[in-house]
This record gives C-alpha cells, structure tokens and sequence, in this order.
C-alpha cells in the first residue's frame, strides 16, 4: 500500500515537472517574457518575474493555460515600466550656491562652493556643527556634499 502510494506521489511530481518544462519552453518562445519563472504544483502554474507591459502579460498567462496539465495559473509578474525609478532631483547650480550660503552662514570659518552641483566645503569646523551642516547642505539635494579639505576639530 505505501508503495503504491509513493509511487502515485512520484507520479504527480514527475507530471508537475513536465507541465513546468512545457509552460517554461512557452514562456522561451516569448520575447518578453524569457526571463519568467514557472513553478508548477498539483497542476497549477505559478508566474513570476517582470514583463514589459500589460500584453505579455495576457499572453503569458493565455499561454500557460494553453499548456495540458495545467489547472490553474497564478500571474505573480509585475510590469517593468511599474518597477522604474525616477532619478534624483539634483538642483542647478545657482540657487544652490544661494541655499548654500544660507546654511553655512552660521558657521563661521566655514566655506562651500558649488561646481556641477557637488558642494564643497572647508575651513573649520567642530564634529557636531558639521554633523548639523552637512544634514542641512544634503537636504537641498547636491549631487554630493564633499568635506575632504574641511578641518574637524
């Protein structure tokens, strides 16, 4: 009795396998849904990865129910455009070298300019004045905020 029940088991694992292999090769097929993943268990085929839009989605989905042996499909992809990230606002030049002057006017004996949007600072300062300082000069969104020529005292 056990044996024939291990060998059903082995049976339905070795089916999910073949309905992998043949939702993957449709998924291959496709351009642009090559990079899909597919997990196949007790029939029902589990997609997952990023796609280039709303169509291959669709598609990918109608291809894997296309596939016998597959009961059920579970689209976990998302969308590529969806995922994007905008880039940082960096500020010009000019009104930052303006809110620049502003932060570093209450720290005297402290210097910046502002070249392509990097801020550099130096002079002298104290650790916990510079740890305020360089907060506020990040806040206003440089490139980067370079210290290496201010002294720390």
């Amino acid at each position: 009795m056990a044996l024939l029940l291990a060998l059903g088991f082995s049976s339905c694992k070795q089916k999910d396998a073949d309905v992998q292999a043949a939702v993957e090769t449709k998924m291959k097929a496709n351009a642009d849904a090559s990079d899909v993943m597919v997990t196949v268990n007790d029939g029902v085929a589990t997609l997952s990865g990023v796609v280039k839009d709303d169509a291959t989605k669709t598609a990918i989905v109608s291809a894997a129910k296309d596939v016998k042996g597959v009961k059920n499909v579970v689209d976990n992809t998302s969308i590529a455009e969806a995922m994007t990230v905008a880039p940082p606002v960096i500020a010009a030049d000019d009104p930052l070298m303006n809110n620049v002057m502003d932060a570093t006017k209450d720290y005297p004996g402290v210097n910046a300019t502002v070249t392509d949007g990097v801020v550099m600072v130096n002079g002298t300062i104290s650790a916990a004045n510079w740890k305020k300082l360089k907060m506020r000069l990040d806040g206003l969104n440089p490139k980067r905020v370079d210290g290496t020529q201010l002294t720390i005292k």
